[in-house]
């Protein structure tokens, strides 16, 4: 279904600006026309399903909208706050959608589920708990706080890998540049001598890389490819997930930044009131990890014959056991969401250490092998430059 802006004029001959939402332009405009709205003008904005927020305008409109909640204001008016001022926008059709259809009597958490890929499960499902208990102010300063942690813990695994990647894929343009450019311009100086092995090997990749680039590129872009596709596959997921296990450093932060995202969710999801196994089936999804998943899930198919959440994790090899006996404390305490709070933060505290003792690690590391890689190269060039004689003789 496709959204339709149109300019219209009231009774009093003032333009306003709507959006409607139908199958075709001709059902849209046979609508309007049966709410004796006079239209002036009318447009094919999108798909709904194509709108989306991106993370930054995701949190602006989440931490705007709960401030106005906050300050009194009625949901309708405090949506139409928002969409005046982001008329400019390229979401703007999603704030006027917004806007259109809760004035037609649907409910938010009805409205957002439209927009699936700007609002997950666990967005609905605290808007749903609002609107059901009349806290959505609430539920939105939980939201904000939410999607904020869960942006920075974002960028603290993209600052870790930035500088590495960087730092490879610059030296990686370096040494093709030598292969491709100036170890085939000095061709001349090699020929007819006697070559050291690492001097040869070098001129042989780079005449390999010379006369089969085009043929490399197309096989590692269709290997690439296949490798994607592979990984975005539920048994590719896992497969790579082992591999990943099996690497110290890497699968002590995965497996921190899964346990942050897990308790944190749950913990908002179940003090707005969601049903554990309810809570815990939405914030599985938001681990983007799939030994934890499965574990998880495992545990949710137990719990409705009545067993324990900590008796069913603690069977599960990849859940720590700290995480196991703080749930069993809490069961028995009756404080869950508080100590799944708790988990968070001191999980929080232990992937920014991580993150730290990698960072202070790798940087060095790669410095050391990645400008020793470059060395050899240069020191192959440099080789047979230095035999005098080989030279005079030629």
């Amino acid at each position: 279904m496709a959204i339709f802006r149109y300019k219209a004029l009231t009774e009093t001959g003032k333009n306003i600006i709507g959006v409607i939402d139908a199958d075709s332009y001709d059902l849209a405009k046979e609508r309007l026309r049966r709410e004796k709205i006079l239209v002036t003008g009318l447009f094919a904005i999108e798909q709904r399903s194509e709108i989306t927020l991106n993370s930054s305008m995701l949190l602006a409109f989440t931490r705007e909208l709960g401030q106005l909640l906050n300050a009194g204001l009625p949901l309708y008016e405090s949506l139409l706050t928002i969409e005046e001022k982001h008329r400019r926008h390229r979401c703007h059709p999603l704030f006027l959608d917004l806007c259109d259809r809760l004035k037609g009597g649907d409910s938010l958490s009805t409205i957002l589920n439209s927009y699936s890929k700007s609002f997950d499960a666990i967005y609905i499902s605290m808007v749903q708990a609002g609107e059901r208990t009349g806290s959505l102010a609430w539920a939105f300063q939980q939201l904000h706080e939410l999607i904020g942690r869960r942006q920075k813990l974002k960028k603290q695994l993209l600052a870790a890998m930035a500088y590495p990647a960087f730092l490879g894929g610059f030296c990686f343009l370096v040494i093709i540049g030598l292969l491709l450019f100036i170890i085939p311009s000095m061709q001349e100086l090699f020929e007819g001598r006697q070559l050291h092995p690492l001097t040869q090997l070098v001129v042989n990749l780079s005449q390999f890389l010379k006369n089969s680039y085009i043929s490399l590129f197309l096989t590692n872009t269709v290997l690439i490819l296949g490798l994607i596709y592979f990984f975005k596959r539920p048994g590719g997921r896992m497969r790579f997930q082992r591999v990943l296990q099996k690497i110290p450093i890497v699968k002590t932060v995965l497996l921190q930044a899964a346990l942050i995202r897990f308790c944190r969710s749950s913990s908002i999801l179940l003090i707005g009131g969601v049903p554990l196994l309810s809570a815990l089936t939405t914030a599985r999804k938001a681990m983007k990890h799939s030994l934890l998943e499965k574990a998880i899930k495992k545990a949710e198919k137990h719990l409705v014959e009545g067993k324990s959440l900590s008796g069913e994790l603690r069977q599960s090899p990849h859940i720590p056991a700290l995480v196991t006996r703080m749930i069993a404390i809490a069961e028995e305490t009756g404080k869950l969401p508080e100590m799944l709070q708790s988990l968070s933060d001191i999980y929080d505290e232990e992937l920014e250490r991580s993150l730290t003792q990698i960072t202070t690690f790798l940087q060095p590391a790669l410095l050391v092998i990645l400008g020793g890689i470059v060395g050899l190269v240069i020191l192959s060039i440099l080789l047979p430059l230095t035999d005098v004689s080989s030279l005079i003789s030629s």
